[in-house]
């Protein structure tokens, strides 16, 4: 049957499965959700507000029919003979570059007064005589067509949809032909009606472009189509007419992608061409051939990314001549009521004739992001990467570390790849659809790993909670999978520790204290054992079983058993200066020490089982802490542990022995505190004692004496006087009785 761990690895695949299909599918259009689209735009807007330039474009200005304006000169519509005075100034004193219309100019102009004139004259023929010189000079209408005429002047007209395919005026020439379709079939977007301006105009300025502002589905303006269509013909937006005007009418051609594998018939196109004299300028586009709008900033006089001019001024002169000279103009009005606004992702309320005028800028400066025709294709491409890296990265880790770390790490990754494609490389790449994926992925992981990993650690802590340190629990609980109870062979270090002189204390004390005595005692040792990371096997009477290196792995479990067997003797002392208060006796302790292979597990009989240990070195262990009351020393160690300390422990031989039970001699050591290892006397006290036991190994008994004695009156105030009183007395037994010739040194032990 599958575990809880690998039924949350196969849901945790199925979620993600599920995730990558709908998102695909929304990205490949073969279901749309709203609210993702929206997201989507969003992080558009966000992207391009992050790194928008926020600098001023000196090359663009806008002449601004603004509230000083209509104050001075009068209400809007102007006649066309003001409008011919501005086109002047702007082209002859101040010379400007191109002059664009962001207005319509639609109905003639009948303000000048001379078809009055012609109904009067041709009424009375004396009246005919007087008028005929003023009927010979041009109206305004004419007036401004002769202001624009032979002049860099582009036109605006607006293409509808929604006017029941209503047309006036004049539209201008298409921008190219059927053949430069070359078959496909191009989705451009599409109008069936428009409102142009008058033939006279047409013809004065035969440049012209559309301004029409399309706006998403939230009202807001991000993209402008560059070319758009009515009845088959191709017309260009008023900001790349203005720039062609500017860089000298270059043609206009398509771009197709050019990959062998794509479908003869696949119609999207690449990028919109500019060719003239064998150089091009290539614009690219999305699959309605649009771009998007590259906001420099905040718009309005005071959003800095354009300078704004006051008609007023240009009108009468106030601004001086050749401040336009090679500037682009575009002419618009920001007043009230005639004010042009537009919603854009810079700002709720935006000038329209700021929106051409961001568009060309980005033409000048090549500086235009698209949504590429690939672009759903990239969105699928990388939901599937990201799927794969998730379960990659999601196996390898526990259940937190994944569902934090990993989702974190692959939101940043996918972050700082979009933005350096828009940045670099002007690819405006979806990006919702990602980190929907990485989210949802990770809001599942932490509620499953919060269900999983809670079960687990409950179940930890029943298998393990009465043995081991609450933060070994929450070690384990990181990889649970990792542990169980299942019986295995590892090499651990085992403690016996035994309390001493318990049963003349208990005789003094009251049932209630001796439990009281007991149970600070256990607690104090098993806080002990615990704080260096030791596992509590059980209490044995008046004495604790514990090991380390399991269940946790612990490559220290050596050093750390000695560090908890000498925090336990110090811990001791603390407890004895309460009792020696109480007028009561002293207790000791006896601590033992083995490293080896044992077998560590659940183990036990049918109807009562416990996590332990059991083998050889586990009886060499007991066997161990038994001798520490023959040797005098709190804390024994057998040559196996004090190897796998290495340099984290300081050590002093006590004896070789032969233990009940064992053929084989094994080498005991006592640890030392820093404190003792560091006295200047350390050094050569340990010498001595070395060379003692080694002079009684070798049967040099006299030497061994005097090593002895040297001790014994050179550091009589020593913790160790213990064992120079035991061996000198081996010493005096050896005199008389002599061991073997071949004897190895070793003390026998016969009894446990």
């Amino acid at each position: 049957m599958m575990g809880r761990p690998g039924l949350w690895r196969v849901l945790r695949l199925a979620l993600l499965a599920t995730l990558v299909l709908g998102l695909a599918g929304h990205a490949a259009g073969l279901w749309r959700i709203g609210w993702i689209t929206r997201l989507d735009l969003t992080i558009a807007d966000a992207r391009l507000i992050a790194l928008m330039p926020r600098t001023p474009d000196a090359r663009i200005v806008i002449v601004d029919v603004d509230e000083k304006s209509l104050a001075e000169i009068g209400r809007w519509p102007w006649g066309r003979d003001r409008m011919a005075a501005l086109a002047n100034a702007l082209f002859v004193r101040q010379k400007a570059a191109v002059v664009g219309f962001d207005m319509l100019f639609p109905e003639p102009d009948a303000s000048s007064g001379l078809p009055a004139l012609a109904l009067l004259a041709a009424s009375d023929p004396v009246l005919a005589v007087h008028v005929a010189p003023l009927l010979a000079q041009p109206d305004h209408d004419a007036l401004f067509a002769q202001s624009l005429a032979g002049r860099a002047a582009v036109l605006g007209y607006y293409l509808t949809s929604d006017r029941a395919g209503h047309r006036s005026g004049v539209l201008p020439a298409p921008v190219f032909d059927a053949a430069a379709l070359q078959g496909k079939p191009v989705r451009f977007t599409q109008f069936d009606g428009y409102s142009a301006n008058l033939p006279v105009f047409a013809e004065a300025a035969p440049g012209a472009g559309f301004f029409n502002n399309v706006p998403d589905a939230d009202g807001v303006v991000r993209s402008l189509p560059l070319i758009a269509e009515l009845d088959g013909r191709h017309y260009e937006s008023l900001a790349l007419a203005m720039f062609r005007r500017f860089t000298g009418e270059p043609a206009v051609a398509l771009r197709f992608p050019s990959a062998s594998w794509l479908p003869a018939g696949y119609g999207a196109v690449e990028s919109v061409v500019l060719m003239q004299d064998g150089a091009t300028v290539s614009i690219p586009v999305d699959s309605l051939v649009r771009v998007r709008v590259p906001y420099r900033g905040r718009g309005g006089p005071q959003g800095g990314s354009f300078g704004y001019v006051s008609a007023a001024d240009v009108l009468g002169g106030r601004l001086p001549a050749g401040r336009l000279a090679g500037k682009l103009v575009l002419v618009g009005s920001t007043a009230p009521g005639l004010y042009d606004q537009r919603s854009s992702p810079v700002g709720e309320v935006f000038p329209g004739v700021e929106v051409h005028a961001n568009l060309l800028s980005g033409l000048l400066d090549g500086r235009l992001a698209v949504e590429p025709d690939w672009a759903a294709g990239a969105e699928i491409a990388q939901l599937l990467v990201l799927a794969a890296l998730m379960t990659a990265l999601l196996g390898r880790q526990g259940a937190v570390r994944a569902v934090i770390a990993t989702p974190l790490a692959l939101v940043a990754a996918v972050v700082a790849l979009n933005l350096w494609l828009y940045a670099a490389h002007g690819l405006a790449l979806p990006l919702a659809s990602a980190l929907l994926l990485i989210t949802i992925a990770y809001a599942g992981g932490t509620v499953g790993a919060y269900i999983v990993v809670g079960r687990s650690r409950r179940s930890l802590a029943r298998l393990f909670g009465t043995y081991v340190p609450p933060e070994l629990v929450e070690e384990m609980a990181r990889d649970p999978a990792r542990y169980d109870m299942r019986a295995e062979n590892r090499v651990l270090t085992v403690m016996f520790c035994d309390m001493r002189n318990f049963t003349r204390v208990s005789e003094l004390l009251s049932p209630e204290d001796v439990r009281a005595l007991v149970n600070r005692f256990f607690s104090t040792m098993t806080a002990a054992i615990r704080s260096h990371r030791g596992t509590l096997d059980k209490y044995i009477g008046d004495a604790i079983m514990a090991f380390w290196g399991a269940p946790v792995d612990d490559a220290a479990h050596a050093a750390n058993a000695v560090h908890a067997a000498m925090e336990m003797a110090a811990q001791l002392r603390a407890l004895n200066a309460e009792l020696g208060e109480r007028g009561l006796p002293q207790i000791g302790l006896g601590i033992g020490l083995n490293t080896g292979l044992v077998c560590v597990g659940d183990m036990g009989s049918d109807i009562r089982r416990s996590y332990t240990v059991m083998g050889d070195s586990v009886n060499l262990a007991s066997r161990i802490e038994a001798l520490t009351r023959h040797y005098g020393v709190d804390v024994l160690a057998g040559e196996a542990t004090r190897a796998a300390t290495g340099d984290a422990v300081a050590w002093v031989e006590v004896d070789r022995v032969r233990v009940k039970g064992k053929q084989q001699a094994v080498t005991l050591f006592t640890p030392v505190s820093e404190a003792v290892r560091k006295a200047p006397r350390f050094e050569e006290e340990t010498r001595l004692w070395q060379l003692a036991l080694e002079s009684v190994r070798r049967q040099h008994w006299d030497s061994a004496q005097s090593g002895l004695e040297s001790l014994q009156n050179r550091f009589a105030d020593s913790s160790f006087t213990g064992l120079y009183d035991q061996l000198r007395a081996r010493v005096a037994r050896y005199r008389s009785a002599p061991p073997p010739p071949d004897w190895d040194g070793a003390l026998t032990f016969d009894t446990k």
